[in-house]
């Protein structure tokens, strides 16, 4: 996608989307459903599509609902935007659920190889996977790659971050107090905190005492803050902090 309403990053691109870790305020299986749920076509697990599907004469997304679907033919999007931008990587899916191929993986990292001019961001629940990638050689070590955990409580996985330099770490939507402390990020170097949007009936709305503790954390270790704009009702628009970790470059070495 060429623009995006993510205030983290320059642009979205979904070479996979779908996922089944059903979390239940997930804002990506909502926007598959809303656009295309109800003419889903059959298929089952792990779909491999090698041209778009058109459903009505347009052009389907999601043509198999929020199931787990390869894109191939989207792998050369990064080629065609030559002004480099910071890209989120399957904002519609979590490329590194246990669900998906190495395969699928090794064709979306080839596919960024071939665009080195942008910034990568990778995304997931399952930081696991980081680690079994990069013991069998999979997981590339580049300075445009970025790779983070997503985490919404106190037991939540995140990635260690043993095997890369540049790893963060998003906290969203934060559903609870985090008792957090020095060396509770690890080697993270960025920090991205967001409270549930949507209208869901069982929604926490994240207090500010929240927030700080994470920024006291965060600030203990030099770690850049990203708050988003679902914070500005919890922190104050004056209070918001809109921090990049590659701009801080005299910090922070490995950057793009």
């Amino acid at each position: 996608m060429e623009k995006t309403k993510i205030e983290w990053c320059d642009s979205t691109w979904n070479p996979v989307t779908g996922c089944n870790h059903g979390c239940e305020y997930c804002y990506a299986r909502r926007i598959a459903t809303r656009f295309d749920g109800k003419k889903n076509l059959k298929y089952g697990a792990r779909a491999v599509l090698y041209e778009p599907v058109h459903i009505d004469g347009k052009i389907a997304a999601y043509p198999y609902g929020f199931e787990p679907t390869f894109h191939r033919y989207r792998l050369d999007e990064p080629e065609r935007w030559t002004k480099p931008r910071t890209i989120f990587v399957c904002s519609m899916a979590d490329l590194f659920g246990s669900w998906v191929p190495d395969k699928w993986i090794e064709e979306v990292f080839a596919a960024c190889d071939k665009a080195p001019q942008h910034r990568y961001l990778f995304l997931t629940k399952n930081p696991q996977r980081y680690g079994e990638l990069a013991r069998a050689g999979k997981l590339p070590k580049r300075g445009n790659m970025w790779y983070g955990s997503t985490v919404d409580s106190m037991s939540a996985k995140r990635y260690p971050g043993r095997f890369q330099d540049n790893t963060f770490v998003s906290i969203e939507p934060l559903t609870e107090y985090m008792d957090l402390g020095l060396g509770s990020f690890g080697g993270d170097r960025w920090v991205i905190i967001g409270a549930e949007t949507g209208n869901r009936k069982d929604k926490v709305t994240p207090k500010k005492e929240w927030v700080d503790k994470i920024c006291e954390a965060a600030d203990l270790t030099q770690m850049a803050v990203f708050m988003k704009d679902s914070l500005i009702p919890i922190v104050g628009e004056e209070n918001l902090r809109r921090e990049f970790p590659w701009d801080r470059e005299e910090q922070y070495g490995n950057s793009l």
